[in-house]
């Protein structure tokens, strides 16, 4: 009878196979909402009233938190839909609109965090020479740029109504359709195992310049460490286990393994909804990219206990630059500590 069914054109693929376990991933869903919507909002707050990130060049961090938001607005939408036993709205207008918002915030996600690690890793591996990094973080149009060209990527989930809003190896009528769902599978994998690469790359020259340097350099290259690390702990939960699952699911279904591909629609929905807890990790790496940042998080909600234990002394929100006193013979230089 299943043999039958997978061979049933009409077959409704959007119903769940397994109503128990959507429903956990329903419930599992609210609670990433509900922790994760007033977590950015907060740090939403202190981006803008407390910490300015536009004086203190910040700019891609902030984008990775408007990101994130696009993720948790989708979040109820998703968990109602999968509470009601159907992978995705009935509505193709909304079925669109949300797959386009969960591209645009992975696509955004990943681009800002790769920015980011490929900084630090200029500054640590390259240092002295020019940083083009840095020169696009001081300016705002770099970012208006970057999602300008994410767009573009939000155009296959748009042009045709697939099926399930994801059709690839199903039966297409014309070539455009299969062109059009295999260059939006395309998108899905390269926008995470290049950035991947890129990752682990700089993570590994990183790491071999911290071995090289001296006792005096080292707090500097390990601050580079954990940051490019964090971006990593990011990648290795919320992108590469339904990457891998997503290739599984796509082989099972071309070859019309009904029975195996029900299975790797659950794992595969169930990873993408551990996925979606980027928008919970992300505050880490801004504490790793930034102390000033961490900072004013803990001075902003924190009790005392915990601002006297973790807060920089000399920590100061109107500034970007502080200057530390060293003595040379008998005079006073005052060297410049550009970012916190």
């Amino acid at each position: 009878m299943q043999k039958n069914m997978s061979t049933n054109s009409t077959i409704d693929h959007c119903r769940v196979p397994n109503p128990a376990t959507y429903k956990t991933l329903s419930w599992l869903m609210i609670g990433e909402f509900v922790l994760g919507l007033p977590l950015n909002l907060s740090v939403l707050y202190v981006f803008i009233f407390r910490f300015k990130f536009w004086k203190n060049k910040s700019i891609f961090l902030f984008n990775i938190v408007v990101a994130d938001f696009l993720l948790v607005a989708c979040l109820p939408a998703k968990a109602y839909h999968f509470h009601q036993g159907m992978r995705r709205s009935k509505s193709t207008a909304v079925c669109k609109l949300m797959l386009s918002m969960l591209f645009l915030n992975r696509g955004a996600s990943i681009a800002f965090l790769i920015t980011l690690s490929l900084d630090r890793y200029f500054n640590v591996v390259h240092l002295g020479r020019r940083n083009f990094v840095k020169v696009l973080k001081k300016s705002p149009q770099i970012s208006i740029v970057i999602w300008l060209l994410l767009l573009p990527l939000t155009i296959p989930t748009m042009v045709r109504t697939f099926e399930c809003c994801n059709s690839h190896g199903r039966e297409v009528e014309t070539i455009y359709h299969d062109v059009t769902d295999t260059f939006r599978e395309v998108v899905f994998f390269t926008q995470i195992i290049i950035p991947f690469i890129i990752l682990v790359y700089c993570t590994v020259r990183i790491v071999n310049r911290l071995r090289k340097k001296t006792v005096g350099e080292r707090t500097k290259l390990r601050r580079a460490v954990w940051v490019v690390m964090s971006v990593v702990v990011v990648f290795s939960i919320c992108f590469l286990p339904c990457t891998v699952a997503r290739a599984v699911l796509l082989s099972f279904r071309l070859q019309k393994w009904q029975a195996e591909e029900d299975v790797a629609v659950q794992v595969y929905d169930s990873l993408m909804v551990l996925s979606y807890i980027d928008c919970l990790l992300d505050p880490l790496v801004y504490c790793f990219c930034n102390s000033g940042f961490k900072d004013a998080y803990i001075s902003t909600f924190c009790p005392t206990f915990l601002q006297e234990k973790f807060i920089n002394p000399d920590f100061n929100l109107g500034a970007t630059t502080t200057t530390t006193p060293t003595h040379s013979g008998g005079r006073t230089i005052s060297l410049p500590i550009i970012e916190k």
